[in-house]
């Protein structure tokens, strides 16, 4: 998390008066009706900023605050069941607190040792942050006799039905009983597997029902069915987390003694020594979390000393002995601080909002796209907003949701600029579209956007090259476009800030070497409107060169599959202006050989669609997509019933969900490689 600025104890007041009131709404449909208008990581970021602020203004906490209380009363429709601990004594189901960062852990141990008066050298017990509804069981006489949910922390509901339709559940521990030989209570998860989840979603598809969204929220609807064949159809699963009986010594005695007794713990979890190896552990669960067949989003960190734990006690809902150490999430809350207007390489004008810097899948994001004005209007941004942030792989951060709730009143509106803020010529709507667009084609930032997107990865991949370096050689005048590039020096570039000899003659050497490009490369490199990599390809398929392009009709360009009319007329209408004709010659000039399309070398994937998703390990997204192509089969940008595979490599982003959601298949990295062999 980046460090908040200071602001005044009142301001402070009013916006923790408005978190407050805005959590409890939230997590009011979280915790008890099991519905959500946000996602849990935009909930969790604001109460991580109410938990900061309570920090730094600790006589600000009111006993009602969201970090005071449990997850939610207990519902009407089933029995009241308080909590106990082994001994029959009153025993609160906690909530915990969160951490997001290093700098978080950090500050938790900081403030644990300060609490308990000394350095803290006993360990900690590492378990996965299971995503599914904590539940008690309680045995007696080696029996299960009651399961409840966690409710309000001290009293839930009884669903002791409900809960012995789950295999993972022992009914009994009499082969072990005498181990023990005393009523237990025990705590756990119970969470749906991917898997399950992903088989009740093509059910629900294929009789047009309800497709469900998390696995968290359709494992807690089914543990509150009233009817429990329902639950017992739905296949539900359990990890236990605790043994709440004060004989046990550590928490590692706790899941050893569980494991004894035959009842599930997660085999991940493990002791370590440090905030050190609990980060390099966080580190290890990231990279393997796609793998799992369930969904975590962290790590419980709790202090393996139970003495220690104990005497530490709790503060608000949370003991200070625990933690959920999260995953960065992909959706945060942050504040609008201002919205400035981009110009893109085709002129159009796009809104960007200026941000509070956030943390968001592991960056740092101060900027989101608004798109247009269309999207102003739909979201009714204003300057000072409180706004939900999503960014998922590689996709640039974007405005889910405003939070109006949060509003003081001195929020401002925007307003769409008539002229183009770079060369002050007017702008113009087309109709039929949403976008502006500057009507200078002679304008600055048309024409430095036009030679950024030509240089980037999935087009010519000049490298060692970017638009600072960019920036520095239209400003001091030495190109204008993109084929100036091919004439440049050695000298030019020795004058340019940080460029010594070596480096000059590195950059030089790369831009040439990138005189021969494949014909789909060079066509998406142009930054013809409407014109991606998918569509560039389909165009270097079907005509085979450049030329065959340029003088093709509106009609042979719609005739192609999956181009439409509006992008048919977008490449018609680009190759008949002058100026490109002159470009397209200038680049003949310099020396830029067009290579044929690589045609199909195999038809292995024929027929097969391919989506990816995420960080590959040995291939670059564009490299892994030309092997599909290479081999017969088609490369979509986004997740349909269509979709054969969809390829997942580390951190990906919503197309993953999607594809649960569809019951796609997803297959990682290695399998796919396999399917090439």
């Amino acid at each position: 998390m980046t460090a908040r600025p200071k602001i005044s104890k009142e301001q402070a007041k009013n916006r923790i008066k408005k978190l407050r009131e805005t959590i409890n709404h939230h997590r009011y449909l979280y915790h008890v009706l099991d519905k959500q208008e946000i996602s849990e990581e935009a909930l969790d970021s604001l109460k991580k900023e109410l938990f900061d602020f309570e920090q730094e203004f600790p006589e600000l906490i009111t006993p009602d605050s969201p970090t005071q209380r449990i997850g939610g009363k207990p519902l009407t429709k089933f029995n009241k069941v308080t909590h106990q601990d082994s001994g029959g004594r009153d025993s609160r189901m906690n909530s915990l607190n969160d951490a997001f960062s290093e700098q978080d852990m950090e500050d938790w141990l900081e403030r644990l040792e300060k609490n308990l008066g000394k350095k803290y050298t006993d360990g900690f017990y590492c378990d996965l942050k299971m995503d599914g509804l904590a539940i008690e069981l309680v045995y007696e006489n080696g029996f299960l006799i009651r399961g409840s949910t966690r409710g309000d922390g001290l009293v839930g509901e009884g669903v002791t039905s409900n809960i012995k339709t789950i295999e993972a559940i022992p009914l009994s521990l009499e082969d072990a009983w005498d181990k023990i030989g005393r009523s237990i209570v025990v705590r756990g998860e119970v969470f749906l597997t991917k898997r399950e989840f992903a088989r009740i979603n093509r059910e629900q598809a294929k009789k047009g029902g309800k497709i469900y969204a998390n696995t968290r929220n359709f494992a807690a609807g089914s543990i509150r069915q009233l009817d429990p064949k329902i639950t017992a159809s739905r296949k539900l699963d359990f990890y236990a987390y605790g043994l709440v009986d004060d004989s046990m010594k550590s928490r590692e005695q706790e899941y050893e003694t569980l494991k004894t007794l035959g009842i599930k713990i997660n085999p991940h979890g493990k002791v370590v020594g440090s905030l050190k190896e609990i980060f390099s552990f966080l580190d290890r669960v990231a990279k393997m979390r796609d793998k799992l067949d369930y969904e975590i989003d962290g790590l419980v960190i709790t202090i393996n000393d139970n003495d220690l734990f104990r005497s530490a006690g709790i503060v608000g809902k949370a003991p200070r002995g625990s933690i959920a150490y999260k995953f960065s999430p992909k959706e945060a809350t942050t504040i609008v601080e201002d919205i400035i207007i981009g110009i893109g390489r085709t002129g159009t004008l796009t809104p960007v909002a200026v941000l509070k810097p956030v943390q968001i899948g592991g960056v740092t994001v101060s900027r989101a796209t608004l798109h247009n004005e269309d999207e102003i209007r739909r979201l009714d941004i204003r300057i000072g907003d409180t706004v939900i942030v999503g960014r998922a792989g590689d996709v640039i951060p974007d405005i889910k949701k405003v939070l109006p709730e949060l509003r003081t009143g001195k929020e401002k509106l925007f307003h769409f600029p008539t002229k183009c803020p770079v060369c002050g010529k007017s702008v113009e709507r087309s109709a039929g579209e949403s976008a502006y667009k500057c009507t200078n084609p002679d304008c600055p930032a048309i024409k430095r956007e036009a030679v950024y997107h030509f240089i980037s990865r999935g087009a010519m991949d000049i490298d060692g090259i970017g638009p600072k370096i960019i920036d520095q050689l239209m400003d001091a005048g030495l190109i204008k476009n993109a084929p100036d590039l091919y004439k440049l020096t050695e000298t030019d570039f020795l004058n340019l800030e940080r460029f010594a000899e070596k480096s000059s003659q590195n950059t030089i050497n790369s831009i040439q070497s990138r005189k021969k490009i494949t014909l789909e490369r060079f066509i998406y490199a142009l930054g013809i409107p409407h014109i991606g990599s998918e569509t560039a390809f389909d165009l270097a398929r079907e005509f085979g060169s450049l030329e065959k392009i340029k003088q093709a009709s509106l009609e042979d360009l719609s005739n192609i599959k999956d181009i439409g009319a509006v992008v048919a007329q977008s490449i018609y209408d680009w190759f008949k202006k002058d100026y490109n004709k002159k470009l397209l010659q200038k680049f003949k000039d310099v020396g830029v050989k067009i290579e044929k399309s690589k045609v199909a070398r195999s038809k292995k994937l024929a027929g097969l669609t391919f989506v990816f998703t995420g960080i590959m390990e040995s291939l670059t997204r564009e490299s892994a997509e030309a092997l599909v192509r290479e081999n017969g089969g088609d490369v979509a940008s986004s997740v349909s019933t269509k979709t054969s595979y969809v390829v997942a490599g580390s951190e990906p982003g919503s197309k993953y969900d999607k594809a649960q959601e569809l019951g796609i298949k997803i297959i990682d990295e290695k399998k796919f490689l396999r399917l090439l062999r």
